[in-house]
């Protein structure tokens, strides 16, 4: 049995390591407010436009933009992960990383080539490790998610879909639902399907436009805002998530240092308990000797 001073040293370790889960639960709570602010005030612009572009991609057009275009074979993969920088966010992480491996287990098994682009540092040593192509890479993005810092690595992956280099470009992130529940998502980014309206959206007929200047200036830009948004909106959603998972492990943390805490209290006692009782024993004993 421990010492009582040995059980007093790990009792001090377990409440320094508590203060520090419940300050780190505490933060985190306030980053995820804010956090779920932006969240919620990026959502409905990005919901419109994504049902904006899906109609164009049914319109009737003189002219196709290239990412409403699907393409025969879609046998190359250009693939977006956004996950964290840093860990203590519980099952987040790995729970988009198992659905990305499912994914790529399917698309190997279909003759599939993959090239990735990393958002996060967890995401990149997770595409590393599957000895996965990266193309481009965003590391250290901090708790403000930056369109300028990231729209450079996205790049990489449009230009190549421009040029035809990859046929496909997914997305995979992990969107908020609420504080307790977050939610891994791989989604097809490029070509554009109408696969984001509603029932009560899609219609047997497409829709018509009138552009001006003309369909080309109009559908590139509309098009370019449309890849930024939905690359901004899904790393406000990881971010989100992130906050969220890291209170709730913080907080799981936290009870079972205390649990812990009350645990070793309790063996101390017994353990002084039993130290006093033998002291006492040993001076009865003592005494009765010398009478």
């Amino acid at each position: 049995m421990p010492s009582t001073k040995e059980i007093r040293v790990k009792i001090k370790s377990v409440q320094n390591t508590r203060k520090i889960t419940k300050a780190m639960e505490m933060v985190a709570a306030s980053k995820m407010r804010k956090a779920q602010d932006r969240m919620f005030s990026a959502r409905p612009y990005g919901e419109q436009i994504r049902v904006i572009c899906s109609h164009l991609a049914k319109a009737n057009s003189e002219y196709k933009h290239p990412f409403l275009v699907e393409r025969e074979g879609s046998n190359r993969i250009g693939l977006i992960v956004v996950t964290t920088d840093k860990g203590l966010a519980g099952p987040l992480n790995t729970n988009i990383q198992r659905q990305l491996l499912q994914e790529m287990k399917n698309w190997v098994a279909d003759g599939k080539t993959v090239q990735a682009t990393a958002i996060g540092n967890k995401g990149l040593n997770f595409l590393q490790n599957l000895h996965v192509p990266v193309v481009s890479q965003v590391v250290q993005l901090g708790d403000h998610p930056n369109l300028d810092k990231l729209i450079g690595a996205i790049r990489v992956q449009i230009e190549a879909y421009l040029r035809g280099d990859v046929d496909v470009v997914h997305l995979a992130y992990t969107r908020f639902v609420n504080a307790m529940k977050q939610v891994p998502v791989v989604e097809q980014l490029l070509p554009l399907t109408d696969s984001f309206l509603d029932a009560e959206e899609k219609r047997a007929y497409s829709w018509d436009y009138l552009y001006e200047p003309n369909a080309e200036t109009v559908l590139d830009a509309l098009l370019k805002r449309y890849v930024e948004a939905l690359i901004y909106q899904a790393v406000a959603e990881n971010m989100a998530s992130e906050q969220s998972a890291r209170m709730v492990a913080m907080k799981a943390a936290s009870d079972n240092a205390k649990k812990l805490i009350e645990e070793l209290q309790l063996v101390y006692n017994k353990t002084r308990q039993a130290g006093i009782t033998k002291e006492i024993t040993e001076i009865v004993g003592g005494a009765a000797a010398v009478s």
